[in-house]
């Protein structure tokens, strides 16, 4: 996430709005079978970022980057077409 702080508030967005954005497209995918979910037929880290992003985008302004972390120290980033 990326934005202007609020002076008032002391955040830019309440982490309450996030979890009501993510939450359905967690339920989703938690615990399921990706290749079976119609657009992550290859879940790569790759397609799943993207696939988060693009459900994502619209409901979070300030929306900068996804990050999937396979491992400690293997992860993939998107930002965005």
């Amino acid at each position: 996430m990326k934005g202007p702080v609020d002076k008032k508030a002391g955040w830019f967005i309440d982490y309450a709005d996030i979890d009501a954005a993510v939450r359905p497209l967690r339920d989703a995918l938690d615990h399921r079978y990706l290749n079976e979910i119609e657009g992550l037929e290859n879940p790569t880290s790759e397609h799943i970022s993207k696939y988060i992003w693009d459900r994502l985008v619209g409901s979070l302004p300030g929306l900068e980057r996804i990050t999937v972390m396979e491992t400690c120290e293997s992860r993939c980033e998107y930002e965005g077409d």
